[in-house]
């Protein structure tokens, strides 16, 4: 009988090493000799790998088993830097990495972070912070891999947890309209109309902190949002553009803050026609940290709860502008939001639909108490 020799493999090659497994060796597609990051336990499962990597290559899918060996940490902070984000997105971003993520996957490679990994590290955030936070963390893992995925660094994302990055956080606290003019009064007169403008303009404290002379225009009652000045944890203002595109925008106000926008400018904001509309007894520029003890005292004395945020007073604003009928897109133009939703592309808003809204608050305000407005001097 004659014997018939073994048929060469077309691609790569196996070997049997002494302790009795079998190696896989190919050459890859940058020329160089690759060796399979496992050995095998049969010839079998060695030919099958190979086939399957040779599939990869075909499919223009294989990626470089060595590539992906860079720490998750150093790869991670390099993703932020090179983003060009807000800084508090990216101060957000640093903290999430130094109390979440960098203390399991900060020196293991971006290609040996796995899903069984994945899933026991969210299960241990779970039990140590709230899943507000966790699913924040989550989402930047995800993304931070998905990165990898698209550089080439490893196959898959290993985050593939459905849901996870999800937030269900506690539905933020409204304050009525009286509880709005409440806490104006109690937060002095100084400060009374950054706390109007909060709620009835639906501005966001960074925006109201970088707001200048030139951007009040009272002739038309419209208020030009192109600049925001976020704090970070630091203290530091970090004066730059809105949140989004979106952010930048012109804000009609309701006419019953004309008078407090007017008194405003000539009792309180520097006289120059860049001067900041809200600055300090001692012309220091608004800071919430420094705010923040006026705030709490006028929060108690006002009668709202301690888990009421200046921010909160954005959700009375956008609560009384839904309520005028507007459409979901002048509305979001009024906030200052951005959404993807291709519909959306469709509509369009105007200052006629802007002025529409304004002029809905001021009336809704009105029928409350005409005492709130404070009489002409």
């Amino acid at each position: 009988m004659v014997r018939r020799k073994p048929r060469k493999r077309r691609f790569g090659s196996v070997r049997k090493l002494p302790s009795g497994r079998f190696q896989a060796r190919y050459t890859a597609p940058d020329g160089l000799i690759r060796t399979a990051p496992e050995t095998f336990r049969t010839k079998t499962d060695a030919d099958l790998w190979l086939s399957e990597t040779e599939a990869d290559i075909s499919r223009e899918e294989w990626t470089d088993p060595w590539a992906g060996d860079i720490p998750f940490g150093e790869y991670a902070a390099r993703w932020v830097a090179e983003r060009g984000l807000a800084p508090t997105t990216a101060e957000l971003y640093r903290r999430l990495l130094r109390t979440h993520l960098s203390p399991t996957f900060g020196g293991t490679p971006i290609n040996g972070i796995t899903p069984v990994a994945v899933r026991s590290w969210r299960a241990d955030r779970l039990g140590a912070t709230g899943a507000t936070t966790v699913a924040k963390a989550y989402r930047l893992l995800k993304a931070v891999m998905q990165t990898a995925v698209e550089d080439g660094l490893i196959r898959r994302n290993p985050c593939r947890i459905k849901g996870a990055g999800q937030e269900a956080a506690d539905e933020r606290p409204i304050a009525s309209v009286d509880e709005v003019f409440r806490l104006a009064e109690c937060v002095g007169v100084r400060w009374r109309l950054l706390v109007l403008l909060g709620a009835f303009a639906s501005l966001r404290p960074e925006e109201l902190a970088e707001l200048r002379r030139h951007d009040v225009d009272l002739e038309r009652g419209v208020l030009r949002i192109r600049r925001a000045a976020p704090e970070l944890t630091t203290g530091r203002r970090a004066p730059g553009d809105p949140k989004s595109r979106a952010g930048k925008r012109d804000v009609v106000v309701p006419t019953f803050l004309l008078l407090d926008l007017r008194r405003h400018l000539e009792w309180f904001a520097e006289d120059a026609d860049d001067g900041l509309l809200f600055v300090g007894e001692k012309g220091a520029p608004f800071r919430r940290s420094t705010f923040g003890r006026r705030w709490r005292k006028a929060r108690t004395t006002a009668g709202l709860p301690d888990r009421f945020r200046f921010y909160d007073l954005r959700h009375t604003g956008n609560t009384l502008a839904a309520d005028t009928g507007a459409k979901l897109k002048d509305l979001m133009v009024r906030a200052g939001q951005s959404s993807t939703r291709a519909q959306l592309i469709y509509q369009h808003s105007t200052e006629r639909h802007q002025r529409k809204i304004a002029d809905s608050i001021d009336v809704e305000v009105r029928r409350h108490s005409d005492r709130r407005t404070p009489d002409e001097t």
